[in-house]
């Protein structure tokens, strides 16, 4: 008999119901503490109360009086969103404010320092170092710096206006009484942060305020109270020296979140560039091998100098490159970072993202003209450039050189006179030959090749003339002298 009893189901009504009434009290208020401030939407509208949807399973109710306007109307319909405080919760009831406000006295106002509650103040005066307070018909003191979560150079805006308030000082019964709206101001502020950052996700895209820059990259305020870091590579696809070069503090940025570390302080890695697109990947079309442009020199290295031709591409100026009129050692003796000079593209190698230039095709070629400009037997001034056993290197124009060797000058009467002269002077000659295939002139000494022509400076028959003219001359004078 009892086996048989032992099969029979049992009562599951008594059960379920006991499920049932569990389920539905446990965790009632758990996520609402004294204190909280929550938005919730009207779920009804009573004759002295307006019952909230607290997000719990308790609803929660304000006195429709806290809620009129100044005309004495109630602003609010059904289905609209209030943000309340919890000032009390017995496990029945919750109940909601816009603060504790009205004349309410010490008792009140030691209840709302204990219990966190906010207090509606409002401001009457600005005194030293802070801004007296009315509240609950009882004076009170806020600093300066707990008027707000930034810093405002208007003062004066905030007088005359209620805001809810934290006590954080109540002493002497209530004779020292100390308020913060900034902490307030804080604590609402980190929960929304704590909202914003659980749906924040990688590929997000953002508008952001620039709130401070340091030598490797610029914090954005991407949501109030949450910075994230762009770094210094991820600013432009410009090469940067510093972030400031193309960024203030205050500056409004979007950027895209490239980065979220997960965990409390976890860091947030922001890009500018990524919203840009890779410029490399556009070039093609922009410019072609042959192209004559204007670029930024970026910066010098050794061996050359990067020009910036759009932002993000740069290419190199070879030393070499650098200029037909003289012999470069550096890049600097040609241009210096930051000026802006013409450059002919020569060679473009898009997947190895190199762009080779050349300042001294842009400037002209002057061998191009020598064919035209100089004749063989052509007499004309030099300027010695630099001299090496084999003979005088010498600069007929700005690029153009040619060389007098050394066997030409020792076939002069007196060589010495060539001999004698130093780097940069002045120097006559002649075209013996023109090699513009190779870029070679051969020069002689002018009038070198008749010796019949040195005599007739000797017998003072031919005005001597340039340089070495007036070192025959003062030859020949010191000769004559007994």
């Amino acid at each position: 008999m009892s086996d048989e009893w032992s099969d029979e189901p049992q009562d599951s009504k008594g059960d379920s119901f006991a499920e049932l009434l569990e389920s539905y009290t446990s965790g009632i208020g758990e996520d609402v503490q004294v204190g909280d401030r929550i938005r919730g939407e009207i779920l009804s509208i009573g004759k002295e109360s307006v019952f909230v949807d607290t997000g719990t399973k308790i609803d929660g109710v304000v006195d429709k009086e806290e809620l009129l306007d100044e005309r004495g109307e109630l602003p609010y319909k059904a289905g609209e969103i209030l943000e309340l405080y919890v000032v009390s919760f017995n496990g029945n009831e919750i109940r909601l404010s816009k603060a504790l406000s009205g004349v309410g006295g010490l008792k009140a106002l030691k209840e709302a320092y204990h219990d966190g509650i906010p207090v509606e103040g409002k401001v009457k005066g600005q005194i030293k170092g802070g801004f007296h307070i009315e509240t609950m018909g009882k004076k009170a003191f806020c600093p300066l710096s707990q008027i707000d979560v930034i810093n405002v150079e208007d003062l004066e805006q905030h007088i005359g206006k209620s805001y809810p308030f934290l006590i954080t000082q109540f002493e002497d019964r209530g004779r020292n009484i100390v308020l913060s709206r900034a902490e307030l101001l804080r604590r609402e502020q980190k929960k929304a942060a704590e909202a914003f950052l659980q749906d924040l996700k990688v590929e997000d895209e953002r508008e952001g305020r620039v709130t401070r820059l340091m030598p490797y990259g610029a914090f954005v305020e991407i949501f109030p109270g949450v910075d994230g870091m762009v770094h210094i590579s991820e600013i432009s696809w410009s090469r940067l020296e510093k972030p400031n070069e193309v960024l203030s503090v205050g500056d409004s940025v979007r950027v895209k979140v490239i980065g979220v570390e997960e965990g409390k302080g976890g860091r947030i890695s922001l890009s500018m560039k990524q919203l840009e697109g890779d410029p490399w990947e556009s070039l093609e079309g922009k410019v072609r091998e042959g192209d004559k442009v204007t670029g930024k020199v970026k910066r010098c290295t050794g061996f050359g100098a990067f020009v910036e031709l759009f932002p993000g591409v740069e290419g190199l100026v070879h030393i070499s490159e650098m200029s037909y009129t003289k012999r470069v050692m550096k890049p600097e003796e040609v241009v210096s970072v930051g000026d802006r000079v013409p450059v002919v593209v020569k060679e473009i190698d898009l997947s190895g993202r190199r762009i080779s230039l050349s300042i001294k095709d842009a400037e002209g070629d002057p061998w191009l003209e020598v064919p035209e400009t100089y004749k063989i037997g052509q007499s004309l001034q030099g300027i010695l450039e630099k001299k090496e056993k084999f003979g005088y290197f010498v600069s007929l124009e700005p690029g153009v050189t040619g060389l007098l060797p050394i066997s030409k000058i020792r076939e002069l009467h007196k060589p010495s006179l060539i001999e004698k002269l130093k780097e940069g002077d002045s120097i006559p000659v002649f075209i013996e030959r023109i090699h513009v295939e190779e870029r070679k002139i051969t020069l002689g000494p002018a009038d070198s090749e008749d010796e019949r022509h040195w005599q007739r400076f000797v017998k003072g028959e031919e005005k001597p003339s340039g340089i070495l003219g007036e070192k025959l001359k003062q030859a020949l004078e010191e000769k004559e002298k007994p």
